[in-house]
């Protein structure tokens, strides 16, 4: 009888994607990684054959790996009724490419079809009668060359079928040896670390109800010894902020693949008839270092028809400077200062509502505190905006106090799994948004300031884990509900005021994923604005996300965090690679700081579109204690580099360092931007005086790129940025 019986070859961007769909089978991947070049239908049945391994048990790797067709690792999907019908089997029915739908060959017998392609979507829908399900998996290729995919799984049997675990999985080659994933805690997150990829599972899970500072964020596997510029390499990324997996697995066989998903909680995945589970997106990059994984990430973000302008605004964020203490006229003052400086947003953070004068009360009850703000917030709004900045205000939306009107009117509101409710966490629980009238509660709420006041942006927190998330009603699991519930309360706000932006904040960088992103527009990287630390947490979020999304501020000398002491120089100098502000009490500043802080936020703003929107470069370095990193101009014309040391090294100098990425054949002046004070006891190399002059230092690509050039000599914890500019031939 017909079946679907076909091959995909998808190009885009460098990347080749095979997709196997051979007798009605789930999607497998042949091949994801180069560019394979144009392929007949017998180019890929001669690749098809020679991936068949010499073995005497015949099994197939899925995108949704079955057990049922002899494959002995992880299962792509887990679940069962009651215990029975677990090992599916599933058969497709329906293939569309790009929207098209695709018809059934009539005899299987024959080689497969072969489609051929670029960058496009596919969606794939299968049955198993016996078990009484339905599965639509959706893979797309991106014009970035990002792999993606997706799996929703229907019940479409009488029964209840419940979900245990779903995950999809890539296969990668055994070349691919090594694994590179980020961990970190509060204040120091997305620390990478390495292991060597051995038979089993090597298995990272996040269990904290958000994406959590720990989370492995982006999981890597290539070739041994792989950097940000060399080695082949593929990725995974879940793209989620609750529960949730990554993995890589290496059998027996020698197969390996990586692969993630949400993380079940008990009964979370309980399908009656007619119901579904969708899973959340995976996405996967493969590319020659890890330079290239990231860059198809913020390619592939920067194409989203809402992503933000490199445009970005400066912003001013008052909690450093402030913290509780509310004082109007002060932050009158303090709002004049940040205009003055060159500020274009000013946030208010926690504090302005109900009882909230410390972190004891008040959370959850969403109307201005009159103690403070006897003329409600206008004073203020309106005075920031009539000096020319946007006004933005904090909120906590998924979090209550005890001491709260919200929860003595709604005790049952506040998520437990029985009647004893979870440990306190900084003296807050979680409110839950899975009950309908408790979401229509805090919507309402927040509407209601966003309709009386004008909130360009919102500074969304989260700041706890998800200890015991239940339904207190019933004592089941809600980590799911609370997070979809998350998403769609944002997107509610944002449709009853396009043009808001909302900054996803979690005690810092604990939401970080492409799932909180999809409805946000920026992430607060980390409460440690010590730029010695903050160097690390942006140079590994970039992994994920491009600098335009990432909040790094300029904080005060000495680091409210870690107490460390830094000159403005280096501050600025490391936050002005991302999405630019303040988090400084600058009401307390000299005119001399506040005119070297004009100065730096002048400088971003006349670059910002090329911060914030060139292709990201970080140079790999034998030495720890020297970091370079820059972006360069999408055309090549122009880059900024950035020499940070770190520490004390055992040599010096360092000899001549790289500045790649730019184009071989072109020639470009290269000159330090010194802004302020010039770093203390720098020790200038013999090009450095020519820079200077108006011909300028000039170099071709090639030779900063392969070359390199020595850079001066500079007393630890300070950075030097270089303009790069392509000269007219």
């Amino acid at each position: 009888m017909p079946s679907l019986h076909h091959r995909l070859l998808l190009n885009a961007s460098g990347v080749s994607l095979l997709l196997d769909l051979s007798a009605g089978h789930l999607p497998a991947i042949l091949h994801w990684g180069a560019d394979l070049g144009w392929m007949s239908a017998a180019d890929v049945a001669g690749l098809a054959s020679s991936a068949v391994p010499p073995s005497l048990e015949a099994h197939r790797l899925a995108v949704l790996p079955e057990h049922a067709m002899g494959w002995m690792g992880r299962p792509g999907l887990t679940g069962s009724r009651a215990g029975r019908g677990w090992a599916t089997r599933f058969r497709t029915t329906a293939l569309t490419v790009g929207g098209i739908q695709v018809s059934p060959t009539v005899n299987v017998g024959d080689d497969p079809e072969l489609i051929s392609g670029g960058a496009a979507i596919v969606e794939v829908t299968a049955t198993d009668p016996v078990h009484q399900l339905e599965i639509v998996v959706t893979i797309e290729l991106t014009p970035s060359g990002l792999l993606r995919s997706r799996a929703e799984l229907i019940n479409t049997g009488s029964d209840p079928y419940r979900v245990d675990d779903l995950v999809l999985a890539y296969p990668v080659p055994p070349r691919a040896r090594e694994v590179l994933d980020l961990a970190g805690r509060w204040s120091k997150e997305r620390t990478p670390q390495r292991r060597p990829l051995v038979v089993g599972t090597h298995l990272r899970e996040g269990r904290k109800g958000r994406t959590g500072f720990e989370a492995a964020t982006v999981l890597h596997v290539g070739t041994p010894g792989f950097g940000f510029g060399e080695g082949e390499i593929w990725a995974v990324h879940t793209a989620w902020s609750g529960n949730h997996t990554h993995y890589a697995e290496r059998t027996f066989t020698g197969e390996q693949v990586i692969g993630g998903g949400e993380l079940l909680l008990p009964d979370e995945g309980l399908l009656d008839s007619g119901e579904r589970y969708l899973s959340p997106w995976l996405y996967g990059s493969y590319g020659i270092g890890m330079d290239d994984i990231a860059r198809r990430f913020h390619r592939f973000l920067r194409s989203r028809a809402e992503h933000p302008g490199s445009d970005r605004p400066v912003t001013l964020n008052v909690w450093e400077a402030v913290y509780f203490d509310h004082d109007p006229a002060k932050l009158i003052r303090l709002a004049e200062l940040a205009a003055d400086v060159g500020v274009e947003r000013f946030v208010l953070d926690d504090g302005w509502f109900s009882t909230r004068r410390n972190d004891t009360s008040g959370l959850g009850d969403w109307t201005v505190a009159d103690a403070v703000w006897p003329n409600g917030l206008h004073p203020l709004v309106d005075g920031v905006r009539n000096l020319g900045m946007q006004f933005g205000l904090w909120f906590e939306p998924e979090m209550v106090n005890i001491d709260s009107e919200v929860a003595r009117a709604h005790p049952e509101w506040i998520m437990a799994a029985g009647d004893v409710l979870p440990i306190n966490v900084r003296r807050q629980q979680v409110i839950n948004l899975g009950i309908p009238e408790c979401y229509a509660h805090v919507r309402d709420a927040m509407l209601a300031i966003l309709d009386e006041y004008e909130i360009s942006y919102i500074k969304w927190d989260h700041n706890r884990d998800l200890v015991e998330a239940a339904d207190r009603r019933t004592g089941k699991a809600g980590v799911h509900a609370q997070t979809r519930a998350t998403y769609r309360l944002m997107e509610e706000l944002r449709a009853a005021h396009p043009g808001l932006e909302i900054e996803s904040c979690s005690s810092g960088g604990g939401r970080v994923d492409l799932g909180v992103l999809d409805h946000t527009h920026r992430v607060w990287v980390s409460d440690n604005n010590d730029p010695l630390d903050r160097q690390q947490i942006n140079r590994w979020t970039t992994q994920l996300i491009p600098p335009e999304l990432m909040g790094t501020h300029i904080a005060s000398a000495q680091s409210h965090t870690t107490g460390r002491s830094h000159e403005l120089a280096f501050r600025a100098g490391t936050a002005v690679f991302g999405h630019l502000g303040i988090e400084w009490d600058i009401t307390s500043t000299t005119t001399s700081e506040r005119a070297e802080l004009a100065e730096w936020i002048a400088f971003y703003k006349s670059h910002r579109n090329l911060l914030l929107n060139g292709d990201l470069v970080r140079v790999d370095q034998p030495d720890s204690t020297l970091l370079v990193h820059g972006v360069v101009a999408s055309d090549r014309s122009e880059a900024i580099f950035a020499h940070v040391v770190l520490g004390q090294s055992d040599v010096a100098p360092y000899g001549r360092v790289l500045l790649p990425g730019l184009d071989r054949d072109r020639r470009y002046r290269i000159a330090p931007v010194l802004i302020g004070k010039t770093p203390r006891n720098m020790r200038l190399p013999g090009w450095w005086e020519l820079a200077k002059s108006s011909c300028g230092h000039v170099m071709t690509g090639g030779a900063l790129g392969h070359a390199g050039i020595e850079l001066p000599l500079l007393a630890p914890e300070q950075v030097v940025l270089y303009r790069i500019d392509s000269v007219p031939k």
